[in-house]
């Protein structure tokens, strides 16, 4: 049989958790009582604070309850800015995909495709190496070869957007990139003596990546190449290109 005391303690423990239920639930229902409108504009006061983090947060909850609501594509152009920001890149891109796909005509379209660049572009850069000016040429460029397909989307569907100009700027920057990356796998060819791989990428060079520093290095190398492989005709058509385009190279001295 229970005793008085005890009977005490557990009504005690039993208004306890009644408390505490009604306190969380007070909690969730004040959260669920602000309205759209309110959430939506402490979110824009967390992106123009940089408080990505809360922005963040306050914009899931929007497109979660209220995935049609009239803020809507205002908050997934939001999350995808905040998702950037924070270095989350996959859950950015996911967003952009989503939205680009159910608002194919949305007037701010444009925004979405240089938000895609901008994420894949990021993707393939490492603050940490680049503070330590660790050289990057021969990592996998497969984010930045993506980041130029979506600024060059973005030029094609939108050429007088106001980020074409910007995009198009970021493009150079990956062309030399991707030009780079050609030319390092040309150069690890040639220190294994695999003359014919190493011409291949470094024609890759000179045929996809017009105007790049690393096209001058790569016809150097293809002469280099072609006269280890004994083919003198391809030597001296490379030699005539490099002349024709690069006179101040030293091989043409």
């Amino acid at each position: 049989m229970m005793t008085k005391k005890g009977r005490c303690l557990t009504l005690l423990l039993a208004l306890g958790l009644t408390l505490g239920g009604c306190a969380s639930s007070s909690k969730e229902e004040k959260a669920m009582q602000n309205s759209p409108q309110k959430s939506f504009e402490q979110a824009q006061t967390a992106l123009t604070q940089g408080n990505y983090k809360k922005a963040t947060e306050l914009l899931e909850g929007l497109d979660s309850r209220y995935p049609f609501g009239p803020y809507s594509h205002q908050v997934q152009l939001d999350m995808m800015y905040a998702y950037y920001k924070q270095g989350d890149y996959a859950s950015a891109i996911s967003t952009i995909d989503r939205f680009t796909k159910l608002n194919p005509q949305h007037t701010d379209l444009d925004y979405a495709y240089y938000m895609r660049g901008l994420n894949h572009m990021a993707m393939d850069s490492n603050f940490f190496q680049e503070l330590l000016w660790v050289d990057r040429t021969d990592k996998d460029p497969s984010s930045s070869r993506q980041a130029f397909e979506d600024f060059a989307n973005l030029i094609k569907r939108f050429p007088n957007s106001k980020y074409a100009a910007d995009a198009s700027q970021r493009m150079v920057f990956l062309k030399n990139r991707l030009a780079n990356y050609e030319l390092a796998v040309a150069r690890y060819y040639v220190k294994r003596k695999a003359w014919v791989a190493a011409a291949n990428r470094a024609q890759t060079v000179v045929d996809n990546y017009e105007g790049t520093k690393a096209q001058e290095k790569a016809l150097e190398l293809l002469v280099d190449c072609y006269d280890k492989l004994g083919i003198d005709e391809l030597k001296a058509h490379a030699l005539a290109v490099l002349k024709e385009n690069y006179p101040d190279s030293a091989l043409v001295q």
